[in-house]
């Protein structure tokens, strides 16, 4: 295509890729018709996906105490039913404000990918951390620890990234992305004080190997605290070096 082909607008919004694909192996209408068809399905089949581990991963979620508990409930076929109508509808009114222009979707994506980032952040330090809280815990596998310190570091890499480059889709994309992550505060705390009286189901804590009295016991001190105002650190700097 080129450089004047790939900056093209209908090839950055994505309306006109089959087009080209067509143009390419030299097809007519029907070609260039089933590419465009293949392209919906190629679609259609990674939003099912990544609907399909989203939804298992509510249900865990709300299984372990941490999200309400209407989306542990299950079908016949051991199938989490309500987990996947939320993520149904929900998705659904992303793709119903992503679908208004090219300018909400690539929010929507910038937000989504802050998310994502945020929860990979949590996710590196959290082996470590828990590393120090249940380091006698038997495991299947035992991570190395060069591992996981590679992991924390390649965690602040990552805040740095999300600090720099979310403005380059939107301004205010980076703190819709603050914003939408910290939403799931009131959610959780509605399931741990309100539904379980702050308490976590006692499968959860066999899980980990730990009585309830084994949380007041934190082992890793203040790290956990350092460690996130850190990110937020690392994140905001980043922020305010890197300019459009």
């Amino acid at each position: 295509l080129g450089l004047n082909g790939m900056l093209a607008t209908p090839i950055v919004d994505g309306s006109g890729v089959a087009d080209a694909l067509a143009g390419m192996v030299g097809g007519g209408k029907l070609i260039h018709s089933l590419l465009v068809m293949l392209m919906i399905l190629a679609l259609v089949l990674c939003i099912m996906t990544a609907m399909a581990g989203s939804s298992r991963t509510l249900y865990q979620g709300s299984v372990d105490g941490w999200l309400p508990r209407y989306l542990s409930h299950v079908n016949e076929h051991g199938a989490p039913t309500r987990a996947m109508w939320t993520d149904l509808i929900f998705n659904l009114i992303v793709l119903a404000i992503a679908s208004a222009d090219a300018t909400s979707f690539f929010f929507i994506l910038a937000v989504s990918n802050c998310g994502y980032i945020i929860f990979n952040f949590l996710n590196l330090n959290a082996g470590w951390i828990h590393r120090i809280d249940n380091g006698h815990i038997t495991r299947p596998w035992r991570a190395p620890t060069w591992l996981l310190g590679i992991g924390a570091i390649f965690a602040y890499v990552n805040a740095i990234f999300m600090g720099a480059g979310a403005k380059v889709w939107n301004p205010m994309a980076l703190w819709a992305g603050l914003i939408t992550a910290a939403l799931i505060i009131p959610v959780f705390c509605f399931r741990h004080y309100i539904q379980d009286g702050g308490k976590f189901p006692d499968h959860m804590m066999a899980d980990l190997g730990m009585a309830g009295a084994d949380l007041s016991v934190k082992k890793a001190g203040m790290l956990p605290y350092l460690t996130l105002a850190a990110g937020v650190i690392v994140m905001l700097i980043a922020n305010w070096v890197f300019v459009i």
